[in-house]
């Protein structure tokens, strides 16, 4: 089985790894267990965890949070 770094992840999914990291830490998006190699923590991507993915990504509304809604056209008033 290979194993796809963060990376070859986001990648694979079309994504940017800022993307792909955010996503994982705000929790939109279930990620491999970590695995700690001397200080760091490593994800190891299978293409299970890649297709599962996949399939969550079109859920994700826009993947960020809209502040300001789109509005119609602005109305003006008439001066007097």
């Amino acid at each position: 089985m290979r194993a796809f770094s963060m990376r070859q992840a986001a990648e694979k999914l079309g994504l940017y790894v800022s993307v792909l990291s955010r996503y994982v830490a705000m929790k939109k998006v279930p990620a491999p267990k970590p695995k700690r190699i001397g200080g760091l923590l490593i994800y190891a991507w299978s293409e299970k965890d890649i297709k599962r993915v996949r399939k969550i990504l079109p859920k994700i509304a826009n993947g960020r949070k809209t502040r300001y809604k789109k509005k119609g056209p602005k109305k003006t008033r008439k001066r007097k």
